[in-house]
C-alpha cells in the first residue's frame, strides 16, 4: 500500500470517528432537551407560579424521565425579556457523558492501531532526502506522497548506491566497479545512465545529480 493511501484511510477513520460521536451527541442533547422541556412544563402547570424555589426543583426531578439528569439538569431564569421566562438547560460534560459513545471509541481504536500499523510499515523507509525515500521491503524509491519512482533496475541501484554513500558522493571508478565490473571502460555507459537518470530525479524530487569534472558524481539538494 502506498503511503497516501494509508493516510486517506487514517483520515476517514479520523472523520467518521469524528462524526459518529457527533451525531450521538446531538441525538442525545435532542432527547434531554425534550425530557427537560417537558419535565419544566409539568412542574410549572402543577406549581401555577412563576416563582423558582426549592420545591420547583424537587418537583421539576421528579418530572424527568431520564434518572441520571435528576440533579443534574438545572432551571434557569430569563429576565432580560419584559416577563421574565424559565428554561431548562443541562452541561456540555453531561450530555456527552450520557451520549452512547461506544462506537466513537471503538473507531477512535482503530484509528489508534491504523497509525500505529503505518507507522511500523513506513519505518523501515531509510535514506528520507530531497523528498524521497528507499522503501527497503519493496526495494523502491517512493516520493513523499507515496509515489513510485519510474526507475530501470540500473537506474535503481545507482540511485541506492548514492542514498548508502557518505554525502552522497560515488566516484566515478566506484560506480563502474560495481555495476559493470567485468566491462574495462564504462565511461560511456556511465554518461548514458547518469544523462537518462537526471531528469527523472529532478522531476520526481528537490535532488539533483552534480559531476565533479567526470571523476565523481554526488546527489545533492537543488
Amino acid at each position: 500500500m502506498k503511503q497516501r493511501h494509508a493516510v486517506w484511510v487514517l483520515f476517514a477513520l479520523l472523520m467518521t470517528s469524528f462524526f459518529a460521536g457527533f451525531h450521538s451527541y446531538q441525538d442525545t442533547e435532542n432527547k434531554i432537551i425534550e425530557d427537560m422541556n417537558q419535565a419544566l412544563a409539568l412542574t410549572m402547570l402543577e406549581q401555577q407560579s412563576d416563582e423558582i424555589n426549592q420545591d420547583t426543583i424537587r418537583v421539576f426531578n421528579s418530572h424527568l424521565r431520564w434518572a441520571e439528569l435528576r440533579g443534574k439538569a438545572t432551571i434557569a431564569v430569563d429576565t432580560r425579556q419584559k416577563k421574565f421566562t424559565c428554561y431548562a438547560k443541562c452541561s456540555t460534560a453531561t450530555i456527552f457523558s450520557l451520549s452512547d459513545q461506544r462506537l466513537t471509541w471503538a473507531l477512535w481504536t482503530l484509528t489508534v492501531l491504523w497509525g500505529i500499523f503505518c507507522w511500523y510499515r513506513f519505518r523501515t523507509r531509510e535514506g528520507g532526502f530531497g523528498g524521497i525515500l528507499f522503501s527497503e521491503t519493496e526495494g523502491q524509491f517512493i516520493t513523499v506522497a507515496g509515489e513510485t519512482i519510474p526507475l530501470t533496475p540500473m537506474q535503481r541501484q545507482l540511485m541506492e548506491m548514492f542514498f548508502r554513500a557518505p554525502s552522497h558522493r560515488l566516484s566515478k571508478t566506484e560506480i563502474c566497479d560495481t555495476l559493470w565490473p567485468k566491462k574495462p571502460d564504462a565511461s560511456d555507459t556511465l554518461y548514458t545512465l547518469i544523462r537518462r537518470l537526471r531528469p527523472i530525479i529532478e522531476e520526481h524530487s528537490n535532488l539533483k545529480i552534480e559531476s565533479d569534472r567526470g571523476s565523481s558524481y554526488r546527489l545533492t539538494d537543488k
